[in-house]
């Protein structure tokens, strides 16, 4: 004859104690991989998917750094070329992976779905947040190997790590616009919208020409874009000098802004759909 043994108040029969609590660190963190390592599967699983992100920064230094010799053979300015290649490599991956990655799973009945569970939404914010920024460091990877091979650019050992840290410092403001992209259109003119605001802000941000050759309304007016803030920011933990107060500042004003921006449409998306 067979016995039940009681299960503890609160606890689901056959579930044992030693589970991480979904609402728990525990529990986050694990999500939050896991959330990581299916959004870099399902990218990985359409190889040219990758083809911007990875080849086209990579490729812009190779082709309009490379062959001006007067700037690959000046360390100075080919390393603020590398630099200024790789916020491009990261601003774009966050834009296209926030941006186009939010508004089409918007569209599919998954992602309604995914919302009903009992899972904190952080997880899957970080996980977005995890996997885009690991894109972002591999996408910058083509981008150093080609300064290193091509151009006279250097940097030591700890300037290389400091400007890694400016580097994801100054991707926030992207992540946000493209969170704020993906959650406010559909996914057809998210296409297009990512790619005007990308270009709009790498060129105006002193990304492909270096700013020294703008006009001075152009030089003033780039001066309140993320896209050159981020530029000088970088340049300046790699390179040293003096941080004028109009970089950081702009950084907080614009890491703020879009936080703000991107919390709102994220809500009354929530709320159209769900209430």
């Amino acid at each position: 004859m067979s016995t039940l043994t009681p299960t503890p108040a609160g606890t689901a029969p056959g579930a044992g104690g030693r589970g991480p609590v979904l609402g728990g660190r525990t529990g986050i963190l694990a999500l939050t991989l896991v959330h990581a390592r299916i959004i870099l599967v399902e990218t990985f699983r359409i190889p040219a998917a990758l083809i911007g992100s990875l080849v086209f920064p990579g490729l812009s230094l190779l082709f309009f750094v490379v062959p001006q010799r007067t700037v690959a053979d000046n360390p100075e300015f080919a390393t603020q070329a590398v630099i200024a290649l790789s916020v491009f490599a990261l601003m774009s991956n966050s834009l296209f992976s926030f941006g186009l990655n939010i508004s089409a799973n918007r569209e599919q009945p998954w992602d309604p779905y995914l919302r009903t569970l009992p899972v904190p939404g952080i997880s899957r914010v970080l996980g977005q947040i995890c996997s885009t920024g690991l894109m972002g460091l591999v996408s910058i990877l083509p981008v150093i190997a080609i300064g290193a091979l091509f151009t006279a650019a250097e940097a030591s050992a700890l300037g290389i790590l400091a400007g890694i840290v400016a580097l994801g410092i100054s991707a926030l403001p992207f992540m946000f616009i493209g969170i704020s992209i993906g959650y406010s259109m559909s996914s057809k003119a998210a296409i297009a919208v990512v790619q005007i605001v990308m270009f709009g802000l790498a060129f105006a941000g002193g990304l492909f020409l270096p700013p020294y050759l703008f006009a001075d309304w152009l030089d003033t007016l780039s001066k309140f874009l993320p896209s050159r803030q981020a530029r000088e920011f970088v340049i300046w933990a790699v390179q040293g000098g003096e941080l004028e107060p109009w970089v950081w500042v702009g950084i907080l004003v614009w890491t703020a802004a879009t936080f703000a921006l991107a919390l709102l449409l994220f809500r009354r998306d929530e709320g159209r759909r769900y209430h």
